[in-house]
């Protein structure tokens, strides 16, 4: 050691010792004077044992400016020591005072076992702050300590499992309980170095949350659920994408469980010890829980409904390090959300490379400029080029016809807006009195008019003449109704996952709709593999007669 570190050493040791000596002084203040009557009624109505209240070494700080202070100097230690012990404050007109007062006092020690800091609770109702820690010291990092970890950081090991609870009325409730994995932050949020301190112990990790704060709706934006309390010592915030990366950095299992509303952990244990085991047992996921968070409440039938949470949720299962988590948690967005798993991909933050095949096949068409449908732009193009070529829909309905599928409709495009254009493209090919594109030209609505005209300057010139073109065209038409059949297959998948697990008590009518939507699924898969099947030849001239 340089004369430096031992000097410090040797400062951090003596302020260990004044703090020690500060706890005994309040223990003292709450068991044997008048003082500190009320603080222990309190405790004791909170259902706290005398056992337990000896094993937390909990006090009471007396309602005075200098009794702390002037009881510490008369012990032999120095004002400056009691200042970087956070015991008293500097006036800011000079002299000290005492830090807490008519307070019940916490201490809280390091994993070692050392005094730290103190953690107060105040008495007088109209007092503020409610709760007051011990300022940032040499011994005091609350972003480094956890309260109760020297105290249960066997049962954790023994237990293979961690309980983040949040408050220290919650820790020293369930440790009386016999639950005595259980610890709480002294700041906002959990931080890496507290988890990483809790993972000496366990992998295993449980945040439990109260209702208010596991049902916060208002704040999911960037998945942060926070709240205000308003009787806590800690005001936590839930931060689920900073947790999910300290849970890959650090190869953690973290979990959450929601306590029953209006109650905390202290109180489930009194009532019901099994259902504090229960809860744990039942804790879920980061992920999943936000999934249910995102979805409480919300209409998830409705498309937009859908899509904000898949635009919540998504970047969250981006963030999970392991690729076979990530499937499973996108899967089982997809199940909720009754959605193809591949509609998903579209909002991830990055996208795939392409394979050396596509980049080909892509590059083959660039060859005819005019025949290519951007990215994400199929319905853009097939719209604008029966536009511009009304007569082509006849050559799509033959190619259609020829593999025994039902021609194309405004059912295979997603927007409603090309859906009533494809159908007014429809009407101009069944009249006779005008030429179909003076036909669409009168008889769209301004704003579709509009939408088609800009379609038009943007895919314009398109040369029908070329078998290439035609062919290119037709593809996109048949994938169009690819990508509807994939939504449809996935819609009654789901109808059928729902019947399956309803009782068979159901009965007939069960039985009779699985049969048909099983039927309708085999329909449909088989017209999805004649597509795959011509979709796959597509590098030559399209031919339907070798697929039936």
């Amino acid at each position: 050691h340089t004369p430096e570190q031992k000097a410090e050493d040797e400062s951090r040791l003596r302020l260990h010792e004044l703090l020690d000596a500060t706890v005994t002084f309040f223990r003292h203040q709450l068991f044997s004077t008048a003082a500190g009557e009320p603080a222990l009624a309190y405790l004791r109505d909170r259902g706290m044992s005398d056992a337990t209240l000896e094993t937390f070494e909990i006090g009471y700080a007396p309602d005075s400016w200098d009794m702390t202070m002037k009881h510490l100097i008369e012990r032999g230690f120095q004002e400056r020591d009691l200042v970087d012990a956070g015991v008293v404050s500097e006036r800011e007109t000079g002299g000290l005072f005492d830090r807490f007062r008519n307070r019940i006092m916490f201490p809280i020690r390091d994993v070692r076992g050392r005094m730290a800091g103190f953690g107060a609770r105040v008495l007088d109702p109209e007092a503020v702050p409610k709760y007051l820690n011990s300022p940032q010291t040499s011994t005091f990092d609350k972003g480094r300590l956890l309260y109760g970890l020297d105290k249960s950081r066997q049962d954790i090991r023994k237990l293979d499992q961690a309980v983040i609870v949040e408050g220290y009325m919650d820790v020293i409730g369930l440790h009386q309980a016999g639950f005595r994995n259980a610890v709480s932050p002294m700041g906002t949020a959990l931080t890496e170095s507290q988890l990483r301190l809790l993972k000496r112990y366990s992998r295993r990790i449980v945040l439990g949350l109260d209702a208010d704060t596991a049902g916060s709706q208002a704040t999911l934006r960037g998945l942060d659920v926070a709240r205000e309390t308003l009787d806590r010592e800690v005001d936590l915030v839930f931060n689920a994408r900073g947790l999910v990366r300290h849970e890959g950095r650090l190869d953690a299992d973290l979990r959450i469980v929601t306590l029953p509303e209006g109650l905390d952990p202290d109180e489930v244990v009194i009532d019901n010890p099994e259902a504090w085991t229960g809860l744990l047992e039942g804790a879920q996921t980061i992920v999943d829980y936000v999934l249910d968070v995102a979805t409480a409440a919300r209409d998830i039938e409705d498309p937009k409904a859908k899509a904000e949470i898949a635009r919540q949720v998504l970047p969250l299962i981006e963030d999970v390090a392991d690729p076979v988590e990530r499937e499973v948690y996108r899967q089982n967005l997809a199940r909720r959300l009754k959605v193809d798993e591949r509609a998903l991909l579209q909002y991830r933050k990055t996208k795939p490379r392409r394979s050396r095949r596509e980049s080909q096949a892509v590059s083959e068409v660039e060859e005819k400029p005019a025949a290519i449908s951007p990215s994400g732009a199929v319905e853009s193009f097939c719209v604008a080029v029966l536009l511009d070529h009304p007569e082509l829909l006849y050559r799509v309905d033959r190619e259609f016809q020829a593999l025994e599928i039902e021609r194309s409709s405004n059912q295979d495009f997603s927007s409603t807006e090309y859906q009533m254009i494809f159908r007014v493209i429809r009407s101009a090919l069944g009249q006779h009195e005008e030429e179909p594109v003076h036909y669409w030209q009168n008889n769209l609505e301004t704003q579709l008019l509009s939408i088609a005209e800009t379609l038009i300057d943007e895919f314009g010139n398109i040369d029908i003449l070329q078998q290439k073109v035609i062919d290119e065209v037709i593809a996109n038409f048949f994938r169009l109704r690819k990508r509807w059949l994939e939504s449809e297959l996935t819609h009654i998948r789901f109808q059928l996952e729902a019947l399956q697990e309803q009782s068979p008590a159901e009965g007939a009518d069960q039985r009779e709709q699985i049969w048909q939507l099983t039927r309708e699924v085999q329909r449909l898969a088989d017209i999805e593999r004649r597509l795959d099947h011509v979709l796959s030849r597509q590098g030559g001239p399209i031919s339907t007669a070798a697929v039936l």
